[in-house]
């Protein structure tokens, strides 16, 4: 769930079936899944602008269609909360050629969609509302629509589940787990120590200053908790998609819902007590925890999660941390497009 704030500012992968055809059925596929011509997208490329009903207001959230597939179609919720749709590009690479029909996704307050300056509307329960009428406005349901929510798109994927899982075909629930009390649990307890002493004790010190925009503090984070925690690249190397998606952040609804710290959820800050550890059990739907070693979050507890709902399967990325899709690709797509096939062929 870290996210810094203001950070350092690709891997763009073609979306084209470039995958060689070896029957003509495979051919036919791979040009339906480009023809947009029956969509009623095609003129913007698949993006569609949603109008949003809000207690404030109505604002418009940006959506953007890839591909096209009658029984899988995933939305995918970013993390942050304020992150932006930019962190999931590398999809690109993975579902055109297993024709998996997604959706880029900005939340309300993220980049490309509207961004209004009222407080309130970070909150938890209004966003799942948004997801239903992001759902209902893409014609998403219970025969085609996998979720798929990572870090606080985790937490937004829970809730949805828990609310609305009868329009639902499958839950993807990556690098994140039910309750935020374990993760800072597991931060103070196991990853804190794991830092190097002076490295802890100096984090430590603007961490109890407050004092979290500093630039030394943030120099500290970054070289010494992301790079074994969030993405396990040095920082020169982080994909263009990760550096965009970390400039066009919100700052605004990252600190209200997440906090200012970046070694924790601090201060006031609305997700702070967030916990559905008791409420899993009550998610049928089939779901994918998706967990990662080297992961913010503790992976024990992402297996836990499979376990917990009724019809759960765990991925372990080994060589991954929070952004998987990014430092263990060789094992995240393999898994989460394994799980969606068997789950469109009735064997979850």
């Amino acid at each position: 769930m870290r996210y810094i704030l203001f950070i350092l500012t690709g891997i763009l992968i073609s979306t084209s079936c470039d995958s060689p055809a070896s029957t003509a059925e495979s051919t036919s596929d791979c040009q339906t899944y480009l023809d947009n011509a029956a969509r009623d997208d095609q003129f913007m490329g698949g993006i569609k602008m949603i109008d949003v009903e809000t207690p404030k207001g109505t604002f418009k959230v940006w959506t953007k269609r890839m591909g096209n597939h009658p029984t899988k179609k995933v939305l995918l919720l970013h993390g942050g909360p304020g992150m932006t749709h930019e962190i999931y590009e590398s999809f690109d690479g993975y579902f055109p050629q297993e024709n998996i029909e997604y959706y880029y996704y900005d939340q309300l307050g993220s980049y490309y969609s509207d961004q209004p300056d009222d407080l309130s509307l970070w909150d938890l329960p209004r966003f799942v509302e948004e997801v239903e009428q992001v759902r209902k406005a893409l014609g998403l349901n219970k025969d085609n629509f996998y979720l798929f929510g990572q870090s606080w798109g985790g937490i937004l994927a829970m809730e949805y589940a828990l609310k609305y899982q009868e329009n639902l075909k499958g839950l993807i629930i990556a690098n994140m787990v039910p309750s935020i009390p374990d993760y800072m649990k597991y931060s103070d307890e196991v990853l804190a120590p794991k830092l190097p002493a002076d490295v802890l004790a100096e984090i430590m010190t603007y961490e109890d200053a407050e004092d979290y925009s500093n630039e030394r503090y943030l120099e500290l984070v970054v070289n010494h908790y992301y790079t074994r925690h969030v993405i396990r690249m040095e920082p020169d190397n982080w994909p263009d998609p990760i550096n965009r998606g970390f400039k066009h952040l919100n700052p605004d609804v990252y600190v209200t819902m997440q906090g200012p710290s970046e070694f924790g959820v601090k201060g006031d800050a609305t997700l702070k007590e967030w916990d559905v550890k008791d409420q899993l059990k009550n998610i049928t739907v089939p779901t994918l925890s998706i967990g990662a070693t080297h992961d913010t979050m503790d992976p024990k507890q992402m297996e836990w999660v499979a376990n917990e709902v009724q019809n759960g399967r765990f991925l372990l990325c080994p060589e991954g941390s929070h952004l998987s899709q990014f430092d263990d690709q060789a094992h995240f797509f393999p898994g989460l497009i394994q799980f969606i096939h068997d789950v469109d062929a009735g064997k979850m």
